[in-house]
């Protein structure tokens, strides 16, 4: 069989925020147009296209992923959290809340894949996982402003506001600590 007449749809299931979703797919579909076009979910944007810019990411089996760079097809068995899943109107996540709080966005283009790369962060530090910026390769680094700016890094803001975007994930953070979490 010639590789141009090979068959290119395939079915997929994926479980998406805790709900799965079946289709026939183009095996080449990316996992954000699977979500945006396929499931309506179009709080993941689509930036660069290119996994440069941090708008495209999703949290898979709770590690963050530039979703413009990964197939939806290798994703059959994960968990994919979008911002949807994350919180709602009227019952928004703690990160969420202090996002607003903080002011941390601006046109809020950036916004979902901030909270999400941030949760996914948060999670990489609580598990001790060390950075390029951290001191000590043993002990869980310490989330100082040098920890946060290198971790998030990945995710541009064009609307500068990286201050305030720090501001809220040190804030929810300390909540965190507070909680015992």
């Amino acid at each position: 069989m010639d590789w141009i007449d090979a068959e290119v749809e395939a079915p997929l299931t994926l479980r998406v925020n805790g709900v799965p979703h079946s289709v026939r797919i183009d095996t080449r579909t990316t996992l954000l147009d699977a979500l945006r076009e396929r499931f309506g979910l179009t709080g993941t944007k689509k930036g660069c296209d290119h996994g440069q810019c941090g708008a495209c990411t999703v949290l898979v089996n709770g590690r963050r992923i530039n979703s413009c760079l990964s197939l939806a097809m290798m994703h059959a068995d994960d968990e994919i959290t979008t911002i949807e899943g994350v919180g709602a109107p009227g019952a928004l996540h703690p990160l969420q809340t202090a996002f607003i709080d903080a002011d941390g966005f601006q046109c809020g283009y950036c916004t979902s894949g901030q909270i999400c790369s941030a949760l996914g962060m948060l999670e990489e530090v609580a598990a001790g996982w060390p950075s390029h910026v951290s001191g000590d390769l043993m002990p869980a680094p310490p989330l100082d402003l040098g920890e946060i700016r290198e971790r998030m890094s990945g995710n541009l803001c064009r609307c500068a506001a990286y201050p305030r975007i720090v501001a809220a994930i040190q804030s929810y953070a300390a909540s965190r600590e507070g909680e015992g979490a």
